[in-house]
This record gives structure tokens, sequence and C-alpha cells, in this order.
């Protein structure tokens, strides 16, 4: 399995751009496929720059309805018309954020996908939980168990003339079943990190093996004091899962810095253009070859037994 970072926030191969947005290019025996596509069509280039051909992905998961995860989907269909874009439907709404009473700037900033990508050919809305293929499934949150990150209050939707608050039942998770791993990938988590984890628990059963998201912590002031204790606190509680988490884009290199401090080589940070690496779990390999030897070693002494008994029982009629 191949996990390659499109674009993020931050610089990480010297050759790839990076700006505000998220993508990134999966690699599975079954599939090839993308999570977002990052705010431009830079995501494209970084991909030729990484050697790979977007030609050949047969699937694009979006999370949300956000312009920085899709603003590079009407540019790679230029490209590539043949992989089905798999979003939620209301993934198509009106989003946006309340960036306060500005002089000469609109206080409600359009942050939505382009209108144009609903009426694709190859996109394919989905309403809630979805099984894609054996390898591949989405679900979204039914209900709320703690809060969202602070971070959420100031997005919003628009609703006719009012402008509420975005209850993010546009965000989907992807989730992928394969070499015996199951890997849980999130765009920016804007409905709360554990709150996911928790309904992943409650749809799959167990936990993920690894986690790819963004925390959506990031902000451009410093953390008031309640801020920071919920930082600390998601940090604290996340560590008593026995996932791998990889964090990016929206978390924030401060926030990530006070997490990493509590949560140590469990949490790491994705950059533009880095890949993650996901051993194959050879677990179920190894059950099988064990099984085949505890058949083989009970057929080599029954054979043993056998012959023995042949031969004792021959000696007495003698």
């Amino acid at each position: 399995m191949r996990i390659i970072n499109l674009i993020e926030n931050t610089e990480g191969k010297k050759e790839c751009a990076f700006a505000h947005g998220l993508s990134f290019y999966i690699e599975t025996k079954k599939h090839k496929l993308l999570v977002d596509l990052g705010p431009s069509e830079k995501t494209l280039k970084n991909a030729e720059i990484l050697g790979i051909d977007l030609k050949s992905v047969d699937a694009v998961i979006l999370s949300h309805g956000h312009y920085d995860h899709s603003g590079g989907i009407i540019p790679f269909t230029r490209l590539n018309n043949t992989a089905k874009i798999f979003m939620q439907k209301l993934a198509t709404g009106k989003y946006y954020s309340d960036d306060g009473e500005m002089r000469d700037q609109e206080r409600f900033r359009y942050i939505g996908i382009d209108e144009d990508i609903a009426n694709l050919p190859q996109v394919v809305f989905l309403e809630g939980d979805t099984v894609i293929d054996e390898e591949l499934s989405v679900f979204v949150i039914d209900e709320l168990a703690v809060k969202r990150p602070f971070t959420n209050s100031r997005l919003k939707e628009r609703i006719e003339d009012s402008y509420i608050q975005d209850e993010f039942k546009h965000e989907q998770y992807l989730v992928i079943k394969a070499e015996g791993k199951c890997i849980l990938v999130s765009g920016c988590a804007h409905n709360g990190i554990l709150n996911i984890l928790k309904e992943y628990r409650k749809k799959y059963g167990t936990e993920p093996d690894v986690v790819i998201s963004g925390f959506h912590l990031m902000k451009k002031t410093d953390y008031a004091e309640d801020e920071l204790w919920e930082i600390i606190n998601t940090a604290k509680e996340l560590k008593k899962y026995r996932t791998k988490f990889y964090t990016c884009h929206c978390t924030g290199l401060p926030a990530f810095k006070v997490m990493k401090n509590i949560m140590g080589d469990q949490l790491e940070y994705v950059h533009s253009g880095d890949e993650i690496k996901i051993l194959a779990d050879k677990t179920d390999g190894k059950k099988g070859k064990n099984k085949f030897m505890k058949w083989h070693k009970f057929f080599a002494w029954a054979t043993v037994i056998c012959f023995l008994l042949t031969m004792y029982t021959g000696y007495k009629k003698k």
C-alpha cells in the first residue's frame, strides 16, 4: 500500500508546492484513489513531480464540501474523466466562513465547492454510510458524543438569507480495509476526531490501525487557556487508542507540537509530498502457516505411531 500526500499547508519535499488544502494519493491492490484534491491545480503538478499518474486513478473521495479540498477536482477531470467521484449529496451546500466585521471586506466569505462539480457525470452522490466495495467504505456521524473543536464556531451554512452554524452533515470518512490493516482517512475532522473515532468503533466494532486526518485546531492568533486545554485533553484521549495517528493541514504546527509532546511516537506530521509508510499485516499469513504446521506435525506423529503399532503387532505374531 502506498499513501502519499499531494499537497498540504507546510513545505515537505522541496520540489512540491505547499498551500492551504489537502490531498492524498492512496494505492491498494484494488484501487488507485485520491482523497480530496487540494485547493487548485497545484495538486496535479505535485503529483507529476512525485511520479504519480493521475490518469490511472479510479476513484476520488471528497471528504467534505470546502474549496481547499475540492479546488483541484475540475482540473483533474480534464485529465481523467473516468474516475468516480464519491461525495455526500450535502457537500454541494452553500458554506461560508464568518470572518467578522472588517472594513472594505465582506463578513461572510464563501468556502464551498465549485458549483460546476455537482454537474459532472462521474460524480456519485451519497446519502450517509456507504459500502463501495470490499476494500472501501465511508461513514458519517450520526450523533456527537462530545462538542466539536472550538475552531468550527465561525463556519456557517447559508440557508436562504440566513447564516446558521454548519452541522457538517456533508462530512464523510473513508475506511480502507487492505493488507490486514484498517485505515481511517478524514479530511479536517470538523465533527471532532474523538467523535469520529467513537462512531468508527460503533459501526466497525474495533479501533482503526491507522488514522490520517487534520484535527481542525489551527488558529491565526494565540490560544486562550480553555482552547489550549481542549487540545491537551484531545491528545490525552487519543493516546488511549492503540492507533497510529498521522496529522496535517488544519491541525496547525503549534497544536501539533502540544499534542506530540503528549502522544510521542503515536503521532506524526505529514508535510506536502511526504509518503506514509504502512507495513502490511502478515499475521493472517502466519496464522495460516502455523495452522498448516500443526496439521503437518499431527500427521507426522500419527504416521510414526501407526508404524510402531504395526511393528509391535507384527512382533507379537512372530
